[in-house]
């Protein structure tokens, strides 16, 4: 009887100890993205965007439901290109080119003492790692897309901006204005990330037009969710910019959690920078 009563008590340790919560998300991270259900992929966004978030800033971002939604979306957009072969957008493809670049990325934004997910990232969003060499209508030109104007302000001739050490520097000051600018926003990276494609000033007006103390937990939140109160560049272009970066960010730092056979793009070793 007694050995009986040992039995049911060890089984019972081991279904508690099989289901706690931490042994539930170690079960789903060994799951494909593809293979989640709807709300195992929701649970899985929302968890590593706050990861990144923490990494990247050393504080918790209070993220809204909405806000992570958005940043699924884009997710699930890049899943979709994975393995398509269209030149600039399979997204396996779009990885594999970072490797390349991203030992130089991380060693320039270690140096400025800014995360190097913030760097690695941009150019994900902005190019696709693509070094493209000719101007687009807005006159953007490299891996970094600074327009030959913006590119001119950090000292770079149009030359420059094809080099994605220079590039990847200017980048990094920029990123450091714009969180200087920003200092006092809990949430000062993910707006110095919206600045670069929207520009500082613009990112001010807009802050001090919809967020208040009230809902200023999230300012990005409140911008996207906003957006209709905004201009059309931000309805049509900037309010995907944050999102996108996530999603991208989320990828390139789980490359394994959706089938991409490589090393997270922060994990590649740094190399020293050339002297300019």
């Amino acid at each position: 009887m007694k050995l009986r009563r040992i039995t049911v008590f060890l089984i019972a340790i081991t279904i508690c100890f099989a289901t706690a919560p931490g042994r539930v998300a170690n079960a789903q991270s060994d799951k494909l993205y593809q293979q989640m259900t709807p709300a195992e992929r929701t649970a899985f966004v929302s968890a590593k965007a706050r990861h990144i978030a923490r990494e990247m800033s050393g504080n918790d971002y209070q993220f809204t439901t909405a806000f992570e939604a958005t940043i699924q979306k884009h997710v699930d957009s890049y899943v979709q290109r994975i393995g398509t072969g269209q030149p600039g957008r399979d997204t396996r493809a779009m990885f594999e080119r970072g490797q390349s670049s991203a030992p130089t990325i991380n060693g320039i934004f270690k140096k400025h003492k800014i995360s190097p997910l913030i760097g690695l990232y941009i150019p994900a969003i902005e190019s696709a790692y693509i070094n493209i060499q000719s101007p687009n209508e807005a006159g953007s030109l490299g891996m970094f897309q600074f327009t030959i104007k913006t590119g001119e302000q950090f000292g770079l001739t149009p030359t420059d901006l094809l080099d994605v050490d220079k590039s990847a520097d200017a980048a990094a000051r920029y990123i450091t204005r714009s969180m200087k600018k920003f200092k006092d926003d809990p949430m000062k990276e993910a707006l110095a990330i919206l600045s670069y494609n929207r520009g500082g000033n613009n990112v001010e007006r807009d802050l001090a037009l919809l967020v208040t103390a009230e809902n200023g937990a999230c300012s990005i939140c409140v911008l996207t969710a906003n957006s209709h109160k905004l201009d059309p560049t931000f309805q049509n272009e900037n309010v995907y910019y944050v999102p996108r970066f996530f999603a991208a960010a989320i990828i390139g730092e789980n490359p394994q959690a959706f089938g991409l056979q490589t090393q997270p793009l922060s994990a590649f070793a740094t190399t020293r920078s050339r002297l300019w």
